[in-house]
């Protein structure tokens, strides 16, 4: 009878603790919320690119045969005057080089050449939804489906992961993407001044600018050309402060040796080598002559990426 009691006893210990243990363990994350929640990310990943191609051919049309005759008339108004043709090949200076990089970016990416089977996710792993943490500074994104060396973030314009391969081109990209939309901004707004008597001089006329259009379009006092261009001043505005605020943000985690899958994760990296030697391995030797050309100047090594990684 001890005996049997003892077991009795054991067991019902044995039992309490498995249900302590399943309510002190975390929750499952749901499946229909991941699911969710990845469907959602591919289908970004899919628009995004679509919309950075109509922003880019919208840009060259408008610019080509709005702003370039109105704003500078005269009888070979496409490109006649001096001062037109420095403005076309400002334009077009910046428009190579965005979308240069933008090429540059996608050519090389950051994926590992020696893995492509999906490999076991790491119990660290912050972000199972989108990314696998694997170790030693390696992520499996699922969006790719390819292993990513030392990755920063899947960028959705360009449908693929920055790493340490093509950050100076992403980088690139968003400085000059930055800089011509903040270009045909002021163009735009030009243009506008010129060919509707639109007056900016008030600081609200910029805040106030969209509704009052679209409350004009509907009751049909202004055109829809007229409407359009508003909406494209706030596209190109939005898009130039965002990769405006992406290029600070990814110099200053390239100078601290740091990336932005490292600062999500909580970690602060003790970075031995000084930031000129962060940026030379993200930049190269030949940096200036990236500056102004969409070219590699730095090709680091399969081994030499892997003997970096944290």
């Amino acid at each position: 009878m001890d005996m049997r009691a003892m077991d009795d006893a054991e067991s019902s210990e044995a039992v309490d603790a498995l249900k302590t243990a399943a309510v002190c363990a975390p929750p499952p994350p749901p499946a229909a919320a991941m699911f969710t929640r990845m469907v959602k990310l591919r289908l970004l990943n899919a628009v995004a690119p679509a919309y950075f191609s109509v922003a880019t051919v919208v840009t060259f049309i408008l610019y080509f045969y709005l702003f370039i005759p109105t704003i500078f008339p005269g009888p070979d108004s496409a490109l006649g005057s001096s001062g037109t043709a420095l403005h076309a090949l400002a334009f077009l200076f910046l428009m190579f080089n965005a979308l240069g990089n933008y090429v540059m970016t996608i050519k090389y990416p950051a994926e590992s050449a020696n893995e492509s089977a999906v490999p076991v996710c790491s119990p660290h792993c912050s972000d199972k939804v989108d990314a696998h943490y694997l170790l030693n500074g390696r992520h499996f994104c699922k969006l790719c489906k390819k292993v990513i060396l030392k990755r920063d973030h899947h960028c959705f314009f360009t449908g693929n992961c920055i790493g340490n391969r093509n950050m100076r081109y992403f980088i690139m990209f968003c400085v000059y993407t930055s800089c011509t939309c903040l270009y045909s901004l002021v163009l735009g707004v030009a243009f506008l001044t010129l060919e509707y008597d639109v007056c900016f001089r008030n600081p609200l006329t910029f805040l106030t600018l969209l509704p009052l259009s679209t409350g004009h379009f509907f009751m049909g006092t202004i055109s829809g050309l007229h409407l359009f261009l508003v909406l494209m001043l706030y596209v190109w505005l939005g898009i130039g402060l965002v990769c405006a605020g992406f290029c600070c943000q990814q110099v200053l985690l390239v100078a601290r040796g740091q990336t932005w899958c490292q600062l999500q994760r909580g970690e602060l990296v003790d970075c031995h080598s000084p930031w000129r030697n962060n940026l030379r391995d993200v930049f190269g030797t030949r940096w200036l002559l990236g500056l102004i050309l969409p070219v590699q100047t730095a090709v680091p090594t399969q081994e030499a990426e892997e003997l970096k990684l944290d």
